[in-house]
């Protein structure tokens, strides 16, 4: 079993759905038990489940693009990470990350990089999506390809400013979240069974 944490912020829903499809990716894994967390309850260390953040095997962070940069929820819960830097209580425990803003790049590898930071400073092991570019030629239909902004380091995904949370992310995002989830949790599962 490997155990797989997805600590998320969302400010309107739509970062919360691209979480969940990043959790039922994982969870397609066989071996992975999948929680998500919400950034909400970890804005102390000495509250919520921060001990189960500690007992993950990997943990995938999230959390919408705001003017270039995590959103504030999430940059809380990144401020708070400093006690278990502490400790070294993530130490060598996959991580990933993933994006959502109105754009479709929208200056998200800002906040990849950012999350990718996070976790060197805590000395994780970083997965990135391992995806081909999907909108790259003519022949490409922009509407219906899988990483259409051809992220690498992690996942971004676009959310229509002007639709709600139920109504996009759009179904190739959603579906690149879950083959993105799907790693991670098989890079982890790998990753545990070589520990043993």
């Amino acid at each position: 079993m490997a155990k797989i944490a997805i600590v998320y912020h969302s400010g309107y829903g739509h970062t919360a759905k691209v979480a969940e499809h990043v959790r039922i990716g994982a969870a397609s894994a066989d071996g992975a038990e999948v929680t998500l967390y919400k950034t909400d309850d970890l804005t102390s260390p000495e509250s919520g489940p921060w001990d189960e953040l500690a007992a993950a095997d990997a943990i995938i962070f999230g959390a919408p693009t705001y003017m270039g940069s995590a959103s504030a929820g999430f940059k809380q819960f990144q401020d708070a990470t400093s006690k278990p830097w502490f400790s070294h209580a993530w130490k060598d425990k996959i991580a990933a990350g993933f994006t959502n803003s109105g754009s479709l790049y929208g200056d998200k590898g800002t906040t990849l990089v950012q999350m990718a930071t996070l976790a060197a400073q805590q000395g994780m092991i970083w997965v990135g999506t391992g995806m081909m570019p999907g909108y790259n030629a003519s022949t490409k239909d922009i509407n219906a390809v899988h990483n259409r902004a051809s992220f690498t380091m992690g996942l971004g995904t676009q959310s229509l400013t002007d639709k709600p949370a139920d109504e996009t992310p759009d179904r190739f995002d959603l579906e690149t979240a879950e083959q993105f989830g799907q790693r991670v949790a098989e890079v982890t599962l790998r990753w545990v069974r070589g520990r043993g």
